[in-house]
C-alpha cells in the first residue's frame, strides 16, 4: 500500500541510531584512561590550598619603623597605651607598668631588649597584651597592622649577614622582612623571669 509505513525498517533505523548515540557518549578504554589520568592529576593538586596545619596565624606591628610577628595564640588583646609608671630597679627593656583594666603590667620595648639601635623617633601608643603560661606583659609598638597568615615553607632562618635578634628569639624571617618573634623563649628569658620574682617579692 502506497504511503504505509515499514514500522521493521524504522525500529532498525532507530537501533542504529541509538547505538551510534551510544558509542559517540562512551569512551574507549584508552579515552577512560586518559579521563582517569586527567582526574588524578586534578585531585593530586588539590594539596596547593594550604591546610591551617601548615599556616601560621601571627599579629603583625611596627616598631621603629620594622615589622614584627607574634603569633596570635599569645596575644591577649591589644590595647592603647594610656598611661605609663616608671619603675625603678628593672632592666632598661622594661620602661614601666601601666595599668589595663585594674591589671598592672610590665611593659617591654623589645629594641631595648635585643640591644638594637634607635631609629629615629616612633609612637610607642600601642600595647600588645601577650601571654605564656602565667606571665602576662605588654610589648610597645608603633601600631598594629592587623593579623595575617603565613605559610610556613615561606618562614626562613635569618640569613647568616642579618645582625640584631639572636636567632633563639626568631621563629624566622619572611620574604618581604617580617621579623617572627619567638615569644616563648623571650617570655622564659631568665632577665625577664628574674626581673618578674623580684616584682612579686618587693610587692609582698
Amino acid at each position: 500500500m502506497a504511503g504505509s509505513v515499514n514500522w521493521d525498517e524504522t525500529r532498525r533505523r532507530l537501533a542504529v541510531i541509538q547505538q551510534r548515540l551510544e558509542q559517540s557518549w562512551t569512551p574507549s578504554p584508552d579515552k577512560k584512561r586518559k579521563i582517569l589520568e586527567a582526574r588524578a592529576r586534578l585531585l593530586a593538586r588539590e594539596p596547593d590550598v594550604l591546610s591551617p596545619a601548615s599556616q601560621l596565624h601571627v599579629v603583625e606591628f611596627v616598631l621603629a619603623h620594622e615589622k614584627y610577628g607574634v603569633e596570635s595564640s599569645y596575644v591577649r588583646e591589644v590595647h592603647p597605651l594610656i598611661d605609663l609608671a616608671p619603675l625603678p630597679c628593672t632592666p632598661p627593656f622594661i620602661l614601666g607598668i601601666a595599668n589595663v583594666r585594674g591589671q598592672v603590667l610590665s611593659v617591654m620595648d623589645i629594641k631595648k631588649f635585643f640591644d638594637l639601635p634607635e631609629k629615629g623617633l616612633t609612637d610607642l601608643n600601642k600595647l600588645l597584651i601577650v601571654r605564656y603560661g602565667d606571665m602576662e606583659l605588654g610589648i610597645l609598638a608603633d601600631s598594629v597592622l592587623g593579623m595575617r597568615s603565613v605559610a610556613l615553607e615561606e618562614v626562613q632562618p635569618p640569613p647568616p649577614t642579618f645582625t640584631g635578634i639572636r636567632a633563639e628569639y626568631l621563629r624566622g624571617l619572611t620574604a618581604d622582612r617580617l621579623l617572627i618573634l619567638n615569644l616563648e623563649a623571650i617570655l622564659l628569658d631568665p632577665r625577664i623571669v628574674v626581673n618578674e620574682q623580684a616584682e612579686t617579692s618587693n610587692g609582698g
